[in-house]
């Protein structure tokens, strides 16, 4: 059997001071103890990294290149699905080969506005990874064979998956009514979407390098020496394109419209409605922590075990035992979509539907406590901190914020504002959401699923 040693001996090498360090410092010894990420520039490239008291490291790049950016219907998802293939000095087989001799895991996906290439290692190979992941953003060949043979088969594969999925159809067709463009765009190609037309190996390759370009990216660790760290950015980095001369991102800023969609599907019934939200944290000025906090208080599942909560739509729907009812806000970098997602039979769909309105017009008109204002207050707060925490939310929301404005995702700054929302401040987003045009999108048994109308939205 070859030795990892043998397989890839400049990485190795490199490693040793980093191995030496984790063994030095032991396993039950504290890293930095805090939350808060520490960044840099390497020649246009922004890092970012916080120390965690692990003895693994996660480690990615963050591409403002999701499919509200693409220049044309399905190149996010025909990027993502070339990560880790053959590049210019190592083959698939290879990248696969080393990745699992070192025991890392290798994964990318992608969202409506982020490209995001991951790695998950044992600390001591930082380096080995760090340099895998410059190699793929820089040196990928995009050969059209593996276009043709791998890419669009996982494509059409995504396809259907999409289609058979009445919540994915649903959360898609809601993001189209409010959105039209930008982030009204699936996240995948639908069967309705010619994308083969558009897509060929040399395209790709084009957008790579205005998606992978230097002002485009983040590079972003979780359990990683800040220091070392570093080091290695610089030195495996250095060959990022500073963009295309094919492709511009489209970056339009959003516009909301709102509308309805309806779609017949046999497979399940789904009702979204959908309202203007709130940004993202990192966006600044379009943050509305009050979002936040509404979507907690209507809610719709318990966060105590055994217990009907305290969320008001739990409470309208506790005698609608078949329909299940969840609040979210999709926060973006600069626009926001509050859904309430409704799942269940048809029949029950209909009542509970009615019930959500009912519900926020109960709120716009001040009928709620402010004890219920205050849990849900509480309860967004240590969502928003707990999700911070984790590794995936945190990187992906710290990645955009360097992209956007130089500035990483610090979870104490977001946790104050939640804790400063005020019981008017609540009240006053219900009232201005039902003073907008709500988005509505219905899927499945279209005979009994009500139009938006009948359940008291505007549209």
């Amino acid at each position: 059997m070859v030795s990892p040693s043998a397989v890839a001996p400049r990485a190795f090498r490199a490693a040793q001071p980093v191995k030496q360090l984790v063994q030095k410092r032991g396993f039950a010894a504290p890293a930095s103890g805090s939350f808060t990420y520490e960044t840099g520039d390497a020649a246009g490239v922004k890092y970012a990294s916080r120390d965690l008291p692990a003895a693994t490291t996660t480690l990615a790049v963050v591409a403002k290149a999701g499919s509200r950016y693409q220049p044309s219907p399905a190149f996010s998802d025909a990027l993502e699905k070339f990560a880790f293939k053959s590049t210019y000095k190592r083959s698939a087989l290879r990248i696969t080969r080393e990745s699992e001799l070192l025991g890392g895991e290798l994964s990318a996906n992608h969202t409506r506005e982020l490209l995001v290439l991951r790695a998950r290692f044992m600390k001591e190979d930082l380096p080995y990874f760090t340099e895998l992941m410059g190699e793929v953003i820089s040196k990928t060949r995009f050969t059209a064979h593996e276009l043709s043979e791998e890419v669009e088969h996982v494509m059409k594969l995504d396809q259907k998956g999409l289609l058979g999925s009445p919540a994915n159809l649903a959360i898609n067709s809601v993001h189209g009514v409010a959105f039209h463009h930008g982030l009204g765009t699936p996240t995948n190609a639908t069967s309705s979407s010619p994308f083969k037309k558009y897509l060929d190996a040399q395209a790709i390759a084009d957008f790579a390098d205005v998606a992978y370009s230097r002002k485009n990216i983040a590079v972003v660790a979780n359990g990683a020496d800040h220091q070392e760290f570093a080091k290695w950015v610089k030195e495996f980095f250095q060959d990022t394109k500073s963009g295309s001369d094919v492709y511009k991102l489209n970056e339009e800023p959003t516009k909301y419209y709102g509308g309805e969609e309806r779609i017949a599907h046999a497979s399940g019934n789904v009702m979204i409605l959908a309202f203007p939200g709130s940004s993202s944290f990192t966006s600044g000025q379009s943050f509305k922590p009050e979002i936040q906090v509404l979507a907690t208080l209507l809610g719709g599942q318990s966060s105590i075990k055994w217990s009907s909560g305290f969320s008001m739509l739990s409470k309208a729907t506790a005698d609608i035992p078949f329909a299940h009812v969840t609040t979210r806000n999709h926060a973006y970098s600069d626009a926001g979509l509050l859904t309430v997602t409704i799942t269940g039979t048809s029949s029950h769909i209909a009542k509970a539907s009615k019930a959500v309105v009912d519900t926020l017009k109960s709120v716009a008109s001040g009928n709620v406590t402010d004890e219920d204002i205050a849990k849900a207050t509480a309860l967004a707060r240590f969502r928003a901190l707990s999700e911070g925490q984790q590794t995936e939310a945190g990187i992906e929301a710290t990645g955009m914020g360097l992209i956007l404005n130089s500035q990483p995702y610090q979870i104490d700054e977001l946790g104050q504002k939640i804790a400063k929302v005020t019981p008017d401040q609540v009240k006053s987003a219900a009232k201005s959401l039902l003073d907008q045009r709500a988005s509505v999108s219905s899927v499945g048994d279209l005979f009994v699923l009500p139009w938006a109308a009948d359940i008291g939205l505007k549209v």
